[in-house]
């Protein structure tokens, strides 16, 4: 909806110069006084120092859209990388909770306080955790 707004002011612009343009030719409409502009003289009529004032807007107008487009973009990318940064961080919270939940959990199995399990078990006692098999477990599988 925007866009068909944007589509009717632009061709309205148009309209509206071209008949300025138009409307002010000719030896009727002629410049009274000089005029200039950076040094540069401008002579003929007032249809056609209006038409350069028409040629300068527009180019100030597109200055401005880039500007805009560029401030969006960097706005943009801030706004990715600090919801990133949010997702990384909840994800090493995630990591550093269930880290503590499994030195908990060692800790627990390896408690002193606890009598030791029956010798039942003939071989080598293999212990497999949430990780893989354990470490001591498969050192002395190997020996």
């Amino acid at each position: 909806m925007i866009v068909i707004v944007g589509l009717v002011i632009l061709v309205a612009a148009v309209i509206v110069g071209v008949a300025g343009v138009l409307g002010n030719a000719g030896n009727g409409h002629a410049l009274n006084h000089g005029f200039s502009v950076f040094s540069y003289h401008v002579t003929g009529s007032t249809g056609t120092l209006f038409l350069y004032g028409i040629v300068i807007g527009a180019m100030a107008m597109f200055g401005l859209v880039v500007l805009l487009a560029g401030a969006r973009r960097t706005s943009r990318r801030g706004r990715d990388a600090r919801r990133l940064l949010e997702q990384s961080r909840q994800a090493t919270a995630a990591v550093s909770r269930d880290l503590d939940d499994l030195v908990d959990q060692q800790q627990t199995a390896m408690d002193p306080s606890e009598p030791p399990p029956p010798d039942s078990i003939d071989g080598p006692l293999e212990i497999d955790g949430p990780l893989g098999p354990h470490p001591a477990a498969t050192a002395t599988a190997d020996h």
